[in-house]
């Protein structure tokens, strides 16, 4: 996967990465909404469909960043869900969410990331990622520490952005990343990388039947995709 990079400076692309969602998160949940039209939460209660069959009580939520993921699997009654970012500014918003929803005794953010999480190994029944694959610094080894932290059996969910190819969708999707997204993206957030980086790493990203076979690749089974949003996005299953 081509390393693009929020500002292209000297920095880490996790660094990088960081510092962008830093910057944005103060109108995050807002932008995120308005340019997905609410969209996005109808794809992640698919997502949470998806998992529970398998009845999971112990779920990482991967880029968590606001937390929407972590709360989106209180439906299935865990026993504890840990989210976990690399940014700070993020999670601060996402924390001030859980203590409204009085989910913060169940879900905990605490800081980290796919590459380098310590969590002990086969100690998860579920992991989801919403939107953050196509951020990680290195794509193999994310996914292989998540392989890790996955118990036998247990579940990799993941939701990200994928490059349509259906007409009239996918010119659409050109013009609405091209003008629109950036020009929204300036007036409300003052970012203006940020949500031109966006469609840059969706482009860069390998989707479908790549990442699928990736995942394979570094050991996962069964990996499956399907399109939603009319080809706008992708919902991964696999196991371990």
């Amino acid at each position: 996967m081509s390393q693009i990079t929020p500002y292209n400076n000297t920095e880490s692309k996790k660094e990088q990465v960081a510092q962008m969602f830093d910057n944005i998160a103060f109108r995050y949940d807002f932008l995120n909404s308005l340019l997905s039209l609410g969209i996005h939460k109808g794809w992640r209660k698919k997502c949470i469909k998806l998992i529970a069959d398998k009845q999971p009580k112990y779920i990482l939520d991967v880029a968590t960043g606001t937390g929407d993921f972590a709360i989106a699997a209180m439906k299935l009654n865990p026993t504890k869900v840990i989210g976990i970012d690399i940014s700070e500014g993020m999670m601060k918003f996402g924390r001030e969410k859980l203590q409204k929803l009085h989910l913060d005794k169940t879900i905990t953010l605490q800081y980290g990331d796919a590459e380098t999480c310590d969590l002990a190994d086969n100690s998860m029944d579920a992991i989801t990622v919403g939107f953050g694959v196509r951020n990680f610094e290195n794509l193999e080894k994310g996914l292989t520490n998540m392989l890790r932290i996955l118990k036998p059996g247990g579940q990799l969910c993941v939701l990200e952005f994928s490059s349509p190819q259906q007409f009239p969708v996918k010119q659409f999707y050109k013009f609405h990343f091209k003008y629109i997204t950036p020009t929204l993206g300036r007036m409300f957030s003052k970012d203006t990388r940020a949500y031109t980086y966006l469609p840059e790493s969706i482009k860069a990203f390998p989707d479908n039947e790549r990442f699928t076979a990736i995942l394979e690749k570094v050991g996962y089974k069964n990996a499956t995709f399907s399109s939603v949003g009319l080809g706008l996005a992708a919902i991964y299953l696999a196991e371990k």
